[in-house]
């Protein structure tokens, strides 16, 4: 079995976790097999001394056809 990894930024209004399952579902849409995601680091964007969007840059894996 080969396993190929790609890596993607998910985002989202409510929380990093929300962020790295927005990413996991948009890459499930055009990639067949996923099999993992390490999630590597988180960050945020910051308006008026408040979080306005939360990001996760995650790793996603999946079997190679």
């Amino acid at each position: 079995m080969v396993i190929k990894v790609v890596e993607i930024i998910g985002s989202s209004p409510k929380s990093w976790e929300d962020a790295a399952n927005a990413a996991v579902v948009e890459a499930a849409k055009s990639i067949r097999g996923l099999i993992g995601v390490d999630v590597m680091n988180f960050t945020a964007v910051v308006k008026d001394s408040k979080i306005v969007k939360y990001k996760a840059c995650c790793k996603v894996a999946f079997k190679v056809e």
